[in-house]
This record gives structure tokens, C-alpha cells and sequence, in this order.
């Protein structure tokens, strides 16, 4: 593994007034599989959007701070660019061209590559090797896959623009946990292809699994990072995001929850 293949330093987004990340700093090493987890609206897909330059289709705008690839600022590109320059975005909510075929949805992403006809060839030989099925029903509307093959389609229209830095929003949203696992087995292979990856994950347990290193962001802010194991580990990480409940502790919790009766909508 290189150094950093993307560097975020300091960076803070507002929309209008409202400011959603305040100097969050974060490294992508080369081949890594970073993940960042929190609530909802702790500002990760906020972070993704600053990262691909679209935040301005959302109302956003960064007000502070540097993205860069391999030394390059992104900063100042427009998102076709940053396409270009390696990085491709599978946002929140597998939003696949419906009307359009399988074969037609690749073919769009791979508008804003670097290459020619060989390249295109050669990327959508390698979605069709992950996606078998992507190939088998490559003249079928999207509208007609289920949720988990949109999901995969999704994925494969951003990697057919054969970026270095894929950025993945909340890829297992809505899936049964069957095609859950088997998002993750591809970005697991996605990576050890040499691609590096962002993601965002509600399931944190998932990303845990999946990262080398992650970070934790709270109202905007990265409120914990460090190698994903240790995350996992920490009891922190374990009781807000991986539902794990100290006994020692929820034991003491309905003891007192026995002689102090609390108002039901602060239990659990």
C-alpha cells in the first residue's frame, strides 16, 4: 500500500446557514477500504458529495478546507472532472436510469472515463465478472431488477468510468441481508482488484468488517478515528453503532429502571 490516495483536510460545507461538517480531515490510503460511520445527519453523505464536487446539486457549498487525489486538489473541478480524474460516486438510493436498459445505464457511466473503446471493453468485462447476472440481463429496463440488482448496477455503472477511488453511500440501505452480504463480498473484491474505497454504511458492523480504518462523525464533526478493529472494539463503537449493551451495565439500567420508573419514552 502507497500513501494517500485522497487527503481531506479541514473541510467544512454549508448549506445556506446551516453548516453540516466542520473541519473534517481524513486520509484514504492507496488499496484501503476506509468506511465512516454515523447517525443520520451526521453530514457523511455531505462528505461524499465534497468529495465528487456535486454538492452544489443539493444546495451545498464547501466553505472551507482541501480535497485532493494523489496531490492533485479537487477543490475547483467540476464533477465530470473529478470523474476523470479517478474518483466515481454510487450515491444513497440505487438511482439507476429506470427507463433505460442495463447495457445503456454502463454505457452512461462510462461517459466521463479517460480512454477509449478498449478501456470501455475492459471495465465492462470486469463489471460483468462481478455481476454475472448484469450481463445476462443487459437488454432488460432497470426498472425491472430488484432492489439488489439495482444496487448492483449502481456499482457497476460508477466502476465502468474505471475509477482509483470509489465512493460508496449506504450500498446495503434496504437490502435483505443476503444481498447485503453480497454488496459487501463484491467491495471486498472491488478492492482487492486495487481500487481504494470510501464508504458509508449505516450497518457499521458491515463496514467494520469490510475497513482498514474508520472514522466517526457526529453533528458534523469527526469525533473518533483510528484502525477499524479498534473501533470495533471500543465501547463507545459498540454501544452506538454495533447495538452491543454492556450486561454489567444493563443490568444496574433495569434495576433502576425497577425502583425509579422513567417516563416510557426514554427506555430503550
Amino acid at each position: 500500500m502507497g500513501g494517500s490516495a485522497l487527503v481531506v483536510r479541514d473541510l467544512s460545507v454549508g448549506y445556506g446557514p446551516v453548516r453540516a461538517l466542520r473541519q473534517v480531515s481524513l486520509d484514504v490510503p492507496e488499496g484501503a477500504v476506509v468506511t465512516v460511520l454515523g447517525s443520520n445527519g451526521a453530514g457523511k453523505s455531505t462528505l461524499l458529495r465534497a468529495v465528487s464536487r456535486t454538492l452544489s446539486f443539493h444546495g451545498g457549498a464547501v466553505t472551507g478546507g482541501t480535497v485532493s487525489l494523489d496531490g492533485r486538489p479537487l477543490d475547483r473541478l467540476p464533477p465530470d472532472r473529478v470523474v476523470a480524474a479517478g474518483v466515481s460516486q454510487v450515491p444513497e438510493g440505487r438511482r439507476v436510469f429506470a427507463r433505460m436498459t442495463v447495457a445503456d445505464n454502463l454505457r452512461a457511466g462510462a461517459l466521463g472515463a479517460v480512454g477509449g473503446r478498449k478501456e470501455r471493453a475492459a471495465a465492462l468485462h470486469r463489471v460483468h465478472d462481478l455481476f454475472p447476472v448484469l450481463a445476462e440481463r443487459a437488454q432488460q429496463r432497470a426498472a425491472l431488477l430488484s432492489g439488489g440488482e439495482q444496487q448492483m448496477l449502481a456499482v457497476a455503472r460508477a466502476l465502468m468510468a474505471a475509477p482509483r477511488l470509489l465512493l460508496l453511500d449506504e450500498p446495503s440501505l434496504g437490502l435483505a441481508p443476503l444481498m447485503a452480504a453480497r454488496i459487501a463480498e463484491t467491495v471486498r473484491e472491488i478492492n482487492a482488484q486495487g481500487t481504494s474505497v470510501l464508504l458509508v454504511e449505516q450497518n457499521a458492523a458491515l463496514a467494520l468488517r469490510l475497513a482498514s480504518r474508520a472514522y466517526v462523525l457526529e453533528v458534523g464533526e469527526v469525533t473518533l478515528s483510528g484502525p477499524a478493529q479498534e473501533l470495533a472494539a471500543s465501547d463507545e463503537v459498540r454501544r452506538r453503532y454495533l447495538g452491543v449493551v454492556d450486561e454489567d451495565a444493563a443490568a444496574d439500567a433495569s434495576g433502576a429502571r425497577a425502583t425509579h420508573p422513567m417516563l416510557s419514552r426514554w427506555e430503550g
